[in-house]
């Protein structure tokens, strides 16, 4: 009788008992909105990326939104097509225009060449957005933004941990970062928008709760608790008490979920053939979190290598595709755009493979084995 396929899903949140410990205290607590585990996760956040502003939220769509609304932001964002649609999505409804410029092929990052390109007299932003856990090159973005006067925004949804130089993502620009269960780092739902800018971070966190500058709990401790002034015409995006207290012991983990994402990638990187596929890079002074390990195919009918991963219970997928510009929405749009060649290139090629700190040697060595076997009997 044949052996039975190993099960190996695409990815597993990273969860035990001091997340079930801390959610079970805050129930017991009472406090289940915005509270004192809040804070908690804000100020780790905070510390692990040395910064001194960091505001937690209901998504990182929120934080994208908000980074925009909160810093007057109307004219034309240029951003990658090659991302979720949210990235354009917080652009449109914060009322400004996103502008397509191409990625990397080897990262799938924003190309700097294309985002200077790209650059008219009505853009007001740059939303680098760092895929899969590389870092974009902000060493040359940034210096195009302050050289352009322009407004920097960092989607780090996929890069919690990932820095050049030294330098984490969210630290080069207004951070915005997920904290969705697929994520380095997980609440179920959640976000954090980061910044060095005081004034921003006072702005953020009233938008967040509806516009009134103080939060239920610190308001606790004032003699007329009741008193709540909006300052903005604001929003509810703000992240319960239960899902932050979740947050705060995901923060203690999170170097070393970091290192076994790191690890597996190195097995991955010695284990696939290269024949078949273009492996992901770590440029020189970048470090890589592997929040996916992408590799592109090379002359493969992508669906039937797909389907071919699934019958050995492999869970592999692909990000992106459709890329943005060509979804509905903003292809009757008509959106400004460059020319998108690589962004589509890597659209039609990339295969997202397991990857969540969880997996053994042995579930990356079968996730290999299984792509190699697979990869010759789906020629083009």
């Amino acid at each position: 009788m044949p052996e039975a396929p190993r099960h190996v899903p695409l990815c597993i949140p990273n969860l035990d008992a001091a997340e079930l410990e801390a959610v079970a205290d805050v129930l017991k607590s009472g406090w289940l909105a915005h509270g004192p585990m809040n804070h908690e996760f804000e100020a780790k956040f905070a510390a692990f990326l040395e910064l001194p502003h960091a505001v937690c939220m209901n998504s990182c769509t929120s934080a994208l939104f908000l980074s925009l609304v909160a810093q007057g932001i109307k004219g034309e964002v240029i951003v990658p097509s090659f991302t979720f649609v949210a990235s354009a999505n917080a652009i449109v409804t914060a009322g400004a225009t996103p502008v397509f410029a191409d990625v990397e092929y080897e990262t799938g990052n924003l190309d700097p060449a294309a985002v200077e390109a790209a650059i008219t007299p009505r853009t007001e932003a740059l939303m680098a957005v760092h895929y899969a856990g590389h870092v974009a090159d902000m060493r040359r973005i940034g210096e195009i933004a302050a050289r352009h006067k322009l407004l920097l925004i960092e989607d780090s949804a996929e890069a919690i941990g990932a820095a050049q130089d030294g330098v984490r993502t969210g630290g080069w620009g207004t951070g915005c970062f997920s904290f969705f269960p697929t994520k380095n780092l997980t609440t179920g739902e959640g976000g954090m928008l980061t910044t060095r800018d005081a004034a921003l971070a006072a702005k953020v966190r009233a938008l967040v709760g509806h516009g009134i500058e103080s939060t239920t709990l610190a308001r606790e401790k004032k003699e007329r608790p009741w008193l709540r002034a909006a300052t903005f015409a604001g929003y509810n995006f703000r992240l319960s008490n239960v899902l932050a207290a979740l947050g705060a012991k995901q923060m203690d983990k999170l170097a070393g979920m970091n290192a076994a994402r790191r690890a597996h990638a190195k097995r991955y990187d010695a284990a696939l053939d290269r024949e078949w596929f273009d492996l992901p890079v770590e440029r020189p002074g970048c470090t890589h979190v592997y929040q996916m390990y992408v590799v592109k195919t090379r002359g493969l009918d992508r669906t039937k290598f797909l389907a071919k991963l699934k019958q050995t219970g492999i869970g592999a997928s692909v990000h992106f595709d459709p890329p943005v510009h060509t979804q509905p929405y903003y292809a009757e749009a008509k959106h400004p755009r460059g020319g998108l060649s690589v962004t589509e290139r890597l659209s039609a090629s990339c295969v997202t493979l397991s990857m969540y700190p969880q997996m053994t040697e042995a579930d990356v060595q079968y996730v290999a084995e299984q792509a190699n076997r697979a990869a010759p009997e789906c020629r083009e």
